[in-house]
């Protein structure tokens, strides 16, 4: 399992490029931090990796998780994103869902004024 280890200090680009990276190699990683300024780097990170990966056709999501790790004999609670590959999913088009939500409105305005 590839862990992508996150600190305060990284660049979130150079962790997105990372992950991109890992996603298109293996379809999934895990992305690890430790304190609020790391999980900051770390969810800019997927968020600028998710644009790369776009390009790509590839849609990722993040799950996000707690899990305790230990440092130097102490234990420590972490944050991290398992990104993944979205499901593809039929969708109907958003022309034809637009269409169908027009139709709606315009019976429920045919309705109210009829009343009127």
């Amino acid at each position: 399992m590839d862990i992508i280890k996150v600190a305060s200090t990284s660049r979130s680009t150079a962790v997105a490029g990372a992950i991109a990276g890992v996603m298109r190699e293996r379809g999934q990683v895990d992305v690890q931090a430790i304190g609020a300024g790391a999980v900051n780097q770390a969810v800019k990170a997927c968020c600028i990796a998710r644009g790369y990966l776009e390009l790509d056709g590839i849609d990722i999501v993040c799950i996000p998780m707690f899990v305790e790790v230990d440092i130097d004999g102490q234990e420590r609670t972490a944050v991290r994103l398992s990104v993944e590959q979205r499901c593809s999913e039929t969708q109907p088009e958003a022309g034809a869902e637009a269409e169908a939500e027009e139709a709606e409105t315009s019976e429920g305005l045919e309705k109210v004024e009829s009343r009127l």
